[in-house]
């Protein structure tokens, strides 16, 4: 059975940093590439970044792109999410996501095609 689990979300102010991780287990190889995602109230889920199995594939939306920092470890079966300069628009449920073979492109932003998702951690940007 493939478990997601997210951790590290919470409460943070404007300009601050919050680091997210996530664990996975149960999968057969660990070469699968990794994202995530995130969903504020009444919005759909956004992709904000993936990174393939060896880490020389690493995309981020343009909403992030310069702030957060995606990495994995695969001999630990993580992926972390690195967020500083955080703004208040940046509060959302964030979710880790094993994506299926190849997705990790530009074009995933769109499809956001996921294999297993994690339950979310919520992070909470104050102004």
């Amino acid at each position: 059975q493939v478990q997601v689990v997210e951790s590290g979300g919470g409460l943070v102010q404007a300009g601050g940093s919050l680091s997210l991780s996530c664990r996975h287990s149960g999968l057969s190889y660990d070469d699968y590439p990794m994202g995530w995602l995130r969903q504020a109230p009444g919005k759909e889920r956004q992709g904000i970044s993936c990174i393939n199995w060896n880490s020389g594939r690493i995309y981020y939306a343009d909403s992030v792109q310069g702030r957060f920092t995606i990495s994995r470890n695969n001999a630990a079966k993580t992926v972390s999410l690195q967020m500083n300069s955080l703004k208040p628009e940046d509060t959302a449920m964030y979710y880790c996501a094993v994506l299926p073979y190849g997705a990790c492109s530009e074009s995933w932003f769109f499809e956001r095609r996921v294999r297993y998702q994690g339950q979310g951690t919520q992070v909470t940007v104050s102004s």
